[in-house]
């Protein structure tokens, strides 16, 4: 059974997904939580409470493994400065644990969850639900950390089947 951190970074809110792996391709959902940052005083310290939130979730729940979304662009470059600092601030926290780290595409994410690269928020909350078996409405920055976990999931089972690493599927 391997333990996966899913990270969703963001400035606003970053969701935080654990899910248990077996390795037939069972999975279970652990733990999901948002972190609500806008009650901070300062960016800064919103920052400060994705490493501090993220340390304790990883001493509490001790995953074996994490993975986090890759920075898309965004149409505003101070939102995508925002949003890079936070994924910033997340990997700091699962480099400070000594945890193993690998970075999805949002694409990646969508089609691993749900099949195809344009899904909307509604349908992987719908697929991460389905494929975790859970009956409660998910939040939807923790149903793509959930769906990051996911990814990681079936990547990790693809690999091991295959016996190809990730970085060899790409056509050149």
């Amino acid at each position: 059974m391997t333990r996966i951190l899913g990270i969703d970074p963001g400035s606003q809110r970053t969701g935080v997904g654990i899910i248990d792996a077996d390795p037939k391709g069972q999975m279970t959902a652990v733990f999901q939580t948002t972190l609500h940052l806008l009650d901070n005083e300062t960016f800064h310290l919103r920052l400060k409470q994705i490493f501090d939130d993220l340390v304790a979730i990883i001493r509490d729940y001790h995953p074996d493994e994490v993975a986090i979304e890759r920075v898309f662009m965004a149409r505003n470059a101070d939102s995508a400065l925002k949003l890079g600092q936070a994924r910033g601030a997340a990997i700091c926290a699962v480099v400070h644990a000594g945890l193993a780290l690998t970075e999805y595409a949002p694409k990646e994410i969508k089609q691993a969850v749900v099949g195809g690269g344009a899904a909307d928020k509604t349908q992987i909350q719908h697929m991460v639900g389905i494929l975790l078996n859970l009956r409660e409405k998910l939040q939807a920055d923790a149903a793509d950390a959930l769906a990051i976990a996911i990814t990681h999931a079936h990547t990790r089972a693809t690999v091991s089947r295959i016996g190809i690493p990730r970085s060899a599927w790409r056509r050149r």
